[in-house]
């Protein structure tokens, strides 16, 4: 392993001797041979017992093992021989195979560095990781728990680290950084089973320009909470809408769970908070994850605020199967479930919960104005009393600078008032272009279902097929206008058609406990519609060119509605 002391927290150089065991026979013996005859003479000593090389494990490489017990003077390559302190683990240079196992239940005051020319691949990957009962600790004294800094091929298995109060400004618990120029990204990282708190980024993963980042990236049934920045978070160079690159790809994220990443309170001018934050990736997936109680000490004056979990700079996202509620901002801004943010591209925000968050459930927004923000799409996720603090949001919200092919369908957004804060269900602001919204549910209790800053044509966003209704006072706010009835917005905006057919509806539809929409995470079933012969207005995708997909929230395979359009069937 390596030493590496950077202001991200992240990899190193390389130091320490090789990791391959040596061993020689306890006693020298003297040999001499004739000249005139080829006689072996021994003077004065025993035969060596024949030196047995120390077994490798099933990788290929060696297992050593660190304990409370053991002595850095030892091999370290059992048990019994165990070494002492992670300071003696660090020293040695891991090979393709190695294994670092720590003792279950022991706490080990330190950290852990690998940088280039160290670690595995992704057949014999270097492996970190526990051994007996329990989980070990590492306990960071002002660095990182585990650097890895220019390589990969490295597992990180059943650990806990925590970090102190130098570690909690700034280091990351887990740090991957790449700072290499390379033409290749480094291949292969796996965390699961770990937990991770008190740092300033639970797990953090980075490329500086002009470098190359990481590939096959895995990170499972892992907790990052209590950090200060955020749980964990990705990100790389900045981005070029000309020639767009990103830092790294293939990156998988799940059952990972992200709560009381509270923010820092004296970060002014960047968003600190936030669950999960994506940045920078090609190819990723996030799903079965959750984001819960973040952001709560985000700074007041920030511009930028905190989400559950949201990407920027990325392309090609799938984040489904989530759960993201009761995150919070200290601003006016954010503080919201999901969100797809600046440059993010041809992504799906599917099958998510998000309840009682500060601010929008599901967030597509650019500043951007580089046409980067394009071909999104949000569909079949459930928002439950969302922008609890800021009514200038909603349940789902779209705006920005040119932000292009956005579809919205399929979502069910229930929006309750809170006191004087009364959002609306949808809100769109300017910057929209190519976006539909069809077959949603909007339901409120007297707040707007629709509020549009912009009176926008057909041409540049259209509403077909949508559910509108309230137990309150029914409007839709469109540009300079607001009406109270659906047949009189659908004539003034050309909006609700399908050819000279009308489409929507703003009959009830039938949604179980709307007067307490979520109570928990098992109330989604409450959000779904009951009518027998679903629900009136919607438009069939499938003949709009659009594929919904096989299947609703809940996993139940689409039925096809009396007016032949798909709807989300009763809950499984």
């Amino acid at each position: 392993m390596s030493i590496r002391n950077a202001t991200s927290g992240t990899g190193g150089l390389s130091a320490g001797m090789t990791g391959a065991p040596s061993s020689s026979p306890s006693r020298r013996c003297v040999a001499a041979a004739g000249a005139a005859v080829a006689v072996l003479f021994l003077f004065g000593c025993e035969m060596p017992e024949p030196y047995a090389p120390p077994a490798k494990n099933s990788e290929g490489g060696y297992t050593y093992y660190v304990s409370p017990d053991g002595d850095d003077g030892e091999d370290g390559l059992s048990p019994s021989g165990a070494w002492r302190s992670l300071k003696k683990a660090d020293s040695m240079k891991f090979r393709p195979g190695d294994r670092l196992r720590l003792k279950g239940g022991a706490r080990f005051r330190g950290d852990l560095k690998l940088s280039a020319g160290e670690a595995g691949n992704a057949k014999s990957p270097v492996v970190i990781d526990s051994y007996g009962t329990g989980r070990a600790t590492i306990a960071a004294a002002g660095e990182s728990g585990i650097s890895i800094h220019n390589t990969a091929g490295v597992e990180i298995r059943d650990l806990t680290l925590v970090g102190d109060s130098a570690s909690f400004k700034k280091r990351a618990g887990i740090s991957f950084f790449a700072d290499a120029r390379s033409r290749k990204k480094l291949d292969h990282i796996t965390v699961s089973g770990v937990e991770v708190s008190r740092f300033r980024t639970g797990i953090g993963m980075g490329a500086a320009p002009r470098t190359r980042g990481f590939r096959d990236v895995r990170i499972s049934d892992t907790t990052v909470r209590d950090n200060k920045d955020a749980g964990l978070s990705t990100y790389g160079a900045a981005f070029d809408a000309e020639e767009p690159t990103y830092a790294h790809e293939r990156v998988t994220l799940s059952r990972v769970k992200a709560y009381g990443n509270d923010g820092d309170p004296k970060a002014h001018r960047r968003n600190t908070g936030s669950g999960i934050v994506l940045g920078s990736i090609r190819n990723g997936r996030v799903y079965q994850s959750v984001a819960h109680d973040n952001g709560a000490k985000s700074s007041v004056k920030a511009v930028e605020g905190p989400e559950g979990i949201w990407a920027y700079d990325s392309t090609a996202l799938v984040i489904e199967n989530n759960i993201s509620y009761a995150n919070r901002t200290g601003s006016r801004s954010d503080g919201g479930g999901f969100g797809l943010d600046n440059n993010v591209s041809s992504s799906v925000l599917q099958y998510n919960l998000s309840y009682r968050n500060d601010g929008p459930g599901y967030l597509v927004y650019s500043a951007a104005d580089n046409r980067a923000q394009k071909d999104n799409t949000v569909r079949f996720n459930f928002s439950g009393d969302d922008a609890r603090k800021l009514s200038l949001y909603g349940g789902i919200v779209a705006y920005g600078t040119r932000i292009s092919g956005l579809d919205i369908y399929h979502n069910t957004v229930v929006q309750k008032a809170n006191g004087v804060v009364k959002a609306p269900a949808l809100r769109l602001q300017e910057g929209l272009t190519g976006a539909v919204v069809r077959n949603n549910i909007f339901v409120t209790d007297g707040s707007a279902l629709v509020e549009s800053s912009s009176a926008y044509e057909p041409a540049e966003v259209r509403f077909q097929g949508n559910t509108y209704f309230s137990s309150g006072d029914w409007s839709v706010e469109w540009g300079q206008g607001t009406y109270d009835r659906l047949g009189l917005w659908r004539a003034a905006a050309d909006q609700e058609r399908l050819g000279s057919k009308g489409t929507g509806t703003d009959k009830d539809p039938c949604l179980e406990g709307l007067a307490a929409p979520i109570t928990d995470v098992d109330g989604t079933a409450a959000m779904v519609p009951e009518c027998s012969a679903g629900v009136a207005g919607a438009v069939d995708l499938k003949a709009l060119g659009v594929d919904p997909g096989p299947v609703d929230y809940f996993g139940t395979r689409l039925r096809e509605s009396v007016a032949g359009a798909a709807q989300p069937g009763p809950a499984a």
